[in-house]
């Protein structure tokens, strides 16, 4: 059975450069009953995961990942860019086709007790999750798994996350 999410999602040729085929999912957030569906499959995979708290990135993670949070009951923990948050942040470097960026949580914002599920809408290489992974970890959490909308299979992306990390990886739609 395809999901309206799956039919939503809009191939953009030669974006950002030639040769590209973009992704474009936010036709499936601006449509109520699809952006529903998307958060309830994500929920109904972790529901028994004893999820506490969901990680997300900016800025696409911050809109599935709070929407899942709500979902499951956990709190919904922010995963920025350097210098955007107040507090006092620990931060995690990865890797880029292009370079190398960086997250930042607030250091309080996970603890030992904590089961963590990442979220974003998308994993293409692996780097933003596996940096979140690393987060949680240094803060002691335990992980859930992650999950993700949409997955550029032909990137390989479970094969990096395994370099890193060891747990469940979930995906909606799989693009080969």
């Amino acid at each position: 059975m395809t999901r309206l999410y799956e039919e939503l999602i809009i191939d953009i040729p030669d974006y950002p450069e030639p040769g590209v085929i973009f992704k474009d999912v936010t036709p499936v957030f601006a449509n109520a009953r699809a952006f529903a569906e998307v958060i309830d499959d994500l929920c109904e995979h972790f529901i028994d995961y004893g999820v506490t708290k969901v990680l997300g990135a900016e800025a696409r993670g911050f809109m599935v990942g709070s929407a899942v949070a709500y979902r499951l009951g956990a709190g919904f923990v922010p995963a920025r860019k350097p210098g955007k948050l107040p507090r006092e942040v620990i931060s995690q470097s990865y890797e880029l086709e292009y370079g190398t960026d960086s997250l930042e949580i607030h250091a309080d914002a996970l603890s030992e007790n904590d089961v963590v599920l990442i979220i974003d809408d998308l994993v293409a290489t692996g780097g933003t999750c596996v940096a979140m992974a690393k987060l949680a970890r240094s803060q002691g959490a335990k992980l859930a798994g992650m999950g993700f909308f949409l997955e550029l299979e032909f990137l390989n992306p479970r094969d990096a996350i395994a370099k890193d990390v060891d747990c469940e990886v979930f995906s909606l739609v799989q693009v080969k």
